[in-house]
């Protein structure tokens, strides 16, 4: 037998469901509502009312107040009936705000079936006193707070209820405002029901208003509206004013206010019901007003709508009221002129709702002044405050509910823009439970984890039921991450955390944090920024052509390896610098040299170990930081790399280069900075490129590492306060091979004396001073010592020709040490030619334009140039005839083993030709002994200066001698003096014995 197919089931479900639902929406949405509205038009077109009274007579009146001469204050009753005799009957007796006491009489119509009962409604009626007009008997006295006879309070006003009707009465009555005085014959049964009529209309309108205003209230409070706060206070201030309009203010929630209260509580409820209708104006359309003409005006008319207040306390109701008039009115033409420009602007249904109400109140207003002014309260008869007040706020409402329905409309919108934004949104959000469940998730979190997730729908469903069948964090990321994520939302307020998924091939950012028991959060693709970030980071630590480290590299890794130096682990450093390399770069190419970079740092990486790393600090230079390596071990190493760098050629392309590798390494000692190790070992290196092995190792207490700690005392001294604190001069004579009696000239040497009085050599004070930048200071305080000295003493120098002195490179290149320079020269012009500026040969082509126009400035001043060490480094001579140099110093270094060397002899001897051919004169430096003065004699050498002279001396004993040949000492140089000269040696071994 055929089974029933259970997918009816759901669909007959179904289809039950949705009629029951479009039967119970068709009911309630539209029958019901439809139903209720005609059965009420109905009812108020042909049913009877409940509350009908009938049978109500005006009774004329004959008034007469107690003021001017017409009947005098505490008058009896017998002489105000005399007085009312003579008036004219009334309906009605406007009192036009007066506050004296009112007498009238009246007399009832004939007594039909039934008791009857007179009515004095004025709701001005402060309280009422009447008699019997035939027997002037007293019938009794009301007011609001006490009643006596046959008068009690009734609705707003009084009844009187007598046993039997007089036939006539007599009343002396208070009343305050803009009173009116009337009387009603009603038959009692009637009047109990107006009664119950006018209770039943007041707990309406109080009922309608409160409910209302309460609605509005709890609106604002949930919505968090200041508007709507405004707009509750502003009903509940303009159910007070109907309620004074119809006579109902005597009471508030049921509860009657004290007599004493009533007229002040009046005036204060006008006065605020003002200033929040002003405030309530200002607050809805305050930015439109504030770009119109009417702007002024209005802010004027809100400061007066402030005064109303202090005025309610302090003026009587009898000023307070007409002054309350003459402020509104116009305030209220104001606004009313500012919501129709409103309206016409904007063209805003909210602006139409609230230009209808004030209307309204306005017109309220202005007809209850007119009516006041002149009398006409026929017109209150179509217009009062009671419907001003009903309609006002029911306008009103209608404008409350229209901003709600616009504000729900941008609501609306904005949710639907932010569904628009969450769906576009190109970084994944989702939501997740406690329990790593997704709640919901956008596309482009489904587009990056490639599956489908629950939408936004579905998020508000709980229970163990409700996880089934949804993806889980987990699925996607590793356990770890999940555990991680939610213990830090519980910790922090945001999170922020890098995770990968589980193959590890893509990295995610997430942010998330904790709401509402959830975990909102943003997922974003950073797989390819990571990739980028962690290239950035490469670059920036490492060299891109060889991949080692780079200059900023191996010093990270310098820092974080001399750390270890304070437990005791040992440090080295070596530096490695390639020889003929820069041969393979300018024959074969750029290409075929970064070839062989590459091998060179595959062949050094294949030497190390552990934490030891490569860095490329130059063009073919590398620094090796070896951690936790002792010095031995680490020279092993160092020579290893010299062998396998230079042991077998490198083969790029059909070619094959050797490159020789020589090694500096240092062992570190504890707190040596960085760029000291790199020196040191530089240095190691430039010695090593000398050695026969490539290899030179300092180790700790080397006597490299002295000389460095030296230096860096010196440039620490030289950047001090005072660089020239120790430094004196000394002076080598400096013989003429031509009259050696007969000149007595010198060369200054610069001396510094240490904190222990001993004298520190030249070589490395001047050192220092360049690389510390402060070699102008050394040069300008020892020209400027010289000359001063010179000019001192020029009496006392009659054969002196000439003072050598040396200027340094980077004084040489430093404008300001030049215009110094010609500034010291210029105050001692008088023996300024007497100085030799000595300028390096290196130093001079370095910048041949500088150097030329140093060099004319200086020789205005009549001093002479040498160009020093000349013939150390270069080959060519051409460059002489562009300097105008007036003496060559030929290098010591082709003086020294002259006579070992026969190349250095043919040497001089061409340099000597060269300055005899170009007007210049030679000295030659580093003369040790006889024999080498005999040979630059022969030669032609023009001055000698070394050993063989004399060392240098102290400046006093320069004053002494006649000649620089005074001070030679070696006997074989003291007899060969007279081939020499013409003069003859004197009596020399007489006069060295006296100094």
């Amino acid at each position: 037998m055929p089974q029933p197919s259970t997918s009816a089931r759901p669909s007959f479900s179904v289809y039950l469901d949705r009629f029951l639902a479009a039967v119970m929406h068709l009911l309630s949405v539209y029958l019901v509502p439809i139903g209720v509205a005609l059965v009420s038009i109905l009812a108020l077109a042909s049913w009877n009312s409940h509350y009908v009274a009938r049978g109500d007579v005006v009774l004329p009146l004959r008034v007469l107040a107690e003021r001017g001469g017409e009947l005098p204050a505490g008058a009896a009753p017998e002489s105000a009936l005399q007085q009312l005799s003579h008036r004219h009957p009334v309906e009605r007796y406007d009192t036009h705000l007066s506050e004296a006491p009112i007498w009238f009489s009246l007399r009832p119509h004939a007594q039909g079936e039934g008791p009857q009962v007179i009515e004095f409604p004025s709701r001005h009626a402060i309280d009422i006193r009447c008699w019997d007009g035939a027997t002037l008997q007293a019938l009794g006295f009301a007011s609001h707070e006490a009643s006596s006879g046959s008068l009690s309070p009734a609705k707003a006003g009084f009844v009187l209820k007598p046993q039997y009707m007089p036939a006539e009465v007599v009343c002396r009555a208070h009343f305050t405002g803009p009173a009116r005085v009337s009387a009603v014959q009603w038959p009692a049964a009637e009047m109990t029901l107006s009664i119950q009529q006018f209770h039943r209309k007041s707990g309406l309108l109080d009922g309608g208003m409160i409910v209302l205003s309460l609605f509005i209230l709890i609106t604002a409070l949930i919505n968090r509206q200041l508007l709507y706060l405004q707009f509750a206070v502003w009903l509940i201030l303009n159910l007070r004013v109907g309620a004074i309009s119809a006579g109902w203010d005597i009471q508030w929630l049921g509860q009657e206010l004290p007599q004493d209260w009533l007229a002040p509580s009046r005036a204060v409820t006008t006065a605020l019901y003002g200033i929040a209708t002003m405030a309530l104006y200002f607050k809805l359309f305050g930015e439109e007003l504030a770009r119109s003409r009417l702007a002024v005006p209005l802010r004027l008319a809100q400061g007066l709508c402030l005064c109303l207040l202090p005025m309610a306390v302090l003026l009587p109701f009898s000023i307070y009221l007409p002054a309350m008039w003459v402020l509104v009115a116009p305030g209220l033409a104001l606004m009313t002129l500012g919501l129709f420009g409103v309206m016409r602007n904007a063209q805003a249904r909210v602006a139409m709702w609230f230009a209808a109400s004030f209307a309204v109140t306005f017109m309220s207003t202005l007809a209850e002044v007119i009516s006041a002014a002149v009398g006409l309260r026929e017109m209150l008869g179509v217009v009062n405050s009671v419907t001003a007040a009903l309609a006002s706020s029911l306008l009103a409402a209608l404008a409350v509910a229209e901003q709600m329905r616009l504000e729900t409309q941008k609501r609306i919108a904005v949710q639907a823009e932010l569904e628009h934004a969450y769906e576009a949104m190109p970084v994944g959000l989702f939501t997740l439970d406690l329990y790593g469940a997704f709640l919901s998730a956008n596309p482009a979190l489904c587009g990056m984890l490639g599956c489908v997730l629950p939408g936004a729908e579905s998020a508000g469903e709980g229970g163990a039921d409700a996880q089934r069948g949804r993806p889980l964090w987990q699925q996607f990321f590793d356990d770890n991450s999940w555990f991680h994520l939610r213990e830090q939302v519980h910790l922090q307020t945001n999170v922020e955390m890098e995770i990968a998924n589980r193959d590890g091939e893509r990295r995610f950012l997430v942010r998330a944090t904790l709401a509402h028991g959830r975990i909102e959060g943003v997922l974003e693709d950073i797989t390819e920024k990571t990739k980028v970030t962690e290239q950035l980071r490469f670059m920036a630590n490492n060299d891109p052509l060889t991949k080692v480290f780079n200059r900023r590299g191996i010093e990270k890794t310098f820092e974080a390896a001399a750390v270890s130096l304070a437990s005791g682990k040992p440090l080295s450093v070596a530096y490695i610098d390639l020889d003929r390399f820069k041969l393979i770069n300018d024959l074969f190419g750029h290409a075929a040299g970064d070839e062989v970079l590459k091998q060179v740092c595959e062949r050094m990486a294949m030497m190390l170990a552990g934490g030891q790393q490569i860095g490329r600090v130059g063009g073919d230079e590398f620094v090796i930081v070896m951690p936790d390596t002792a010095i031995p071990l680490a020279s092993l190493i160092c020579r290893g790399i010299v062998d396998r760098i230079g042991g077998t050629p490198y083969r790029v392309g059909d070619k094959a280069f050797h490159v020789r590798g020589s090694v500096g390494l240092i062992e570190v000692s504890s707190g040596m900075p960085m760029k000291d190790a790199i020196s040191t070992a530089d240095r190691a290196c430039r010695e090593a490129k000398e050695a026969s092995d490539g290899l030179v190792v300092y180790e700790r207490h080397a006597r490299a590492f002295h000389e460095r700690e030296a230096e860096l005392n010196l440039v620490a001294r030289l950047q001090g306060p005072n660089p020239t604190e120790g430094l004196f001069i000394e002076m080598q004579p400096i013989m003429s091979l031509k009259t050696p009696h007969e000149s007595l000239n010198f060369e200054v040497l610069l001396r510094m004396r240490g904190p222990d009085g001993s004298v520190l050599p030249a070589g490395p004070l001047i050192g220092a001073a360049e690389k510390c930048g402060r070699a102008g200071v050394i040069d300008r305080w020892v020209l400027s010592t010289t000359l001063a000295w010179i000019a001192e003493n020029v009496q006392k120098l009659p054969h002196t020709r000439f003072v050598c002195m040396n200027l340094s490179g980077a004084s040489l290149n430093d404008e300001r040490f030049v215009q110094d320079t010609l500034d010291i020269l210029a105050r001692h012009v008088h023996v300024a030619s007497r100085l030799c500026m000595e300028i390096t040969e290196s130093v001079a082509l370095h910048d041949l334009d500088n150097t030329r126009r140093f060099i004319d400035q200086v020789r205005n001043f009549g001093v002479k140039v040498a160009l020093d060490d000349f013939g150390a480094g270069y080959t060519s001579f051409s460059y002489l005839k562009e300097l105008p140099a007036d003496v060559l110093k030929i290098d010591g270094n082709f003086i020294v083993n002259i006579n070992a060397h026969p190349a250095n002899v043919a040497i001089v001897e061409a340099i000597v030709n060269l300055a005899v051919n170009l007007g210049m004169k030679t000295i030659a430096e580093w003369a040790e002994d006889a024999a080498t003065v005999q040979t630059l004699a022969e030669i032609g050498v023009d001055y000698v200066q070394g050993w063989a002279v004399a060392r240098s001396q102290a400046p006093e004993r320069m004053l002494g001698a006649p000649s620089s040949a005074s001070f030679i000492q070696d006997e074989e140089l003291l007899d060969m003096l007279p081939t020499l000269g013409a003069g003859g040696a004197l009596d020399l071994r007489g006069f060295m014995r006296m100094g």
